[in-house]
């Protein structure tokens, strides 16, 4: 399903009824949109199932409905405090996802939508931001005077947000695409943008709280979700270190750690994306990789040493519980700051 995590179907969804299934993560990692990286990091696919089945018992704790149904040991659904170790399967109860059409550029949301149903993903992801780190695309798509920031231009540091924003991008475009907010209600289909909107601010709500207690800060995420018969759940996964950015002491913890070092170490392959991605643009096509005259190289051991660390030590300090084998949260930051 992802270039991250594997997708197993046991019983398939239908227009009436949810499916059942489970994610299984691994240790592989995307940036750029590029997809499976030729490393691994070790232990960031249980961090992330880890993270993921917290955040989604923390949800359903606060009412808020979600597709998770726990997490997977020796085929037994248990939730996460009954698992005896760092759990890489999560089980989830599953929607349909029909085909969206394309010409070049142009997505055939009307075919999605009329195969949907009342039981589908919503094709959408929320985006939710309470600052503005370095590297957030918000810095290159608007000024600081656009959220009532007093500044002339963007500073080198991160900024902080008097109030959260909520914004919509594509999820089955060949590249992420911003959205307005009515052409994102058109996307959602049957499902109310601003039922979305709510929803969205409840969840950021409630993971910045738990960073809150954690010492760490909870900068920006996402959440997907699916409508079934009225109802809008909380899907995918929520609140991890790949679809959230958090930091500790001034340092992200995230996934930007290594999109920031490969811009640092690889600038060739990242210029060689964005110069794709425009190419496509350009000519209105949605395959931009196949224009791409570089590719990614693997990294070397000791970084992947720091970011197996980063994905485990950060998953312990935000759960409050040892689930890794790992050194303390400020040790990881350490190494992370001498990348």
């Amino acid at each position: 399903m992802t270039s991250v995590k594997e997708f197993r179907i046991e019983e398939a969804a239908t227009d009436e009824e949810f499916g059942r299934g489970s994610f299984v993560f691994t240790d592989d990692y995307s940036v750029f949109d590029w997809g499976k990286m030729p490393d691994q990091i070790p232990q960031k696919g249980a961090s992330l199932c880890t993270m993921g089945a917290f955040n989604f018992e923390l949800l359903e704790g606060e009412g808020v409905p979600t597709h998770y149904r726990g997490v997977v040991e020796n085929g037994d659904v248990v939730p996460l405090a009954e698992a005896s170790h760092p759990p890489w399967e999560m089980a989830i109860d599953l929607t349909q996802v029909p085909d969206l059409p394309h010409e070049g550029r142009e997505y055939d949301y009307d075919h999605y939508h009329d195969a949907a149903g009342e039981n589908y993903l919503i094709p959408l992801e929320i985006v939710f931001r309470n600052r503005v780190p370095v590297g957030s695309s918000l810095r290159s798509r608007t000024d600081p005077a656009d959220h009532g920031l007093d500044f002339d231009e963007w500073p080198d540091e991160a900024v902080d947000l008097a109030e959260p924003i909520v914004e919509f991008t594509t999820k089955y475009e060949e590249s992420d695409r911003q959205l307005e907010r009515t052409e994102a209600d058109d996307i959602a289909g049957n499902a109310a943008i601003e039922d979305l909107v709510s929803l969205a601010r409840e969840v950021n709500r409630i993971v910045t709280e738990q960073a809150d207690s954690a010492g760490l800060v909870h900068e920006d995420g996402k959440i997907e979700c699916c409508y079934y018969h009225g109802e809008i759940r909380v899907a995918d996964v929520v609140g991890t270190f790949d679809e959230n950015r958090f930091s500790y002491e001034g340092t992200q913890l995230s996934k930007e750690v290594l999109r920031q070092y490969h811009k640092r170490t690889q600038p060739e392959w990242v210029q060689a994306v964005e110069a794709a991605k425009a190419q496509a643009k350009r000519e209105g096509v949605a395959d931009w990789k196949s224009r791409c005259e570089e590719a990614p190289e693997p990294l070397e051991e000791s970084v992947l040493e720091t970011a197996s660390d980063l994905y485990c030590a950060g998953a312990n300090a935000y759960t409050g519980r040892e689930f890794f084998d790992a050194p303390p949260l400020s040790s990881a930051i350490g190494a992370v700051r001498r990348l």
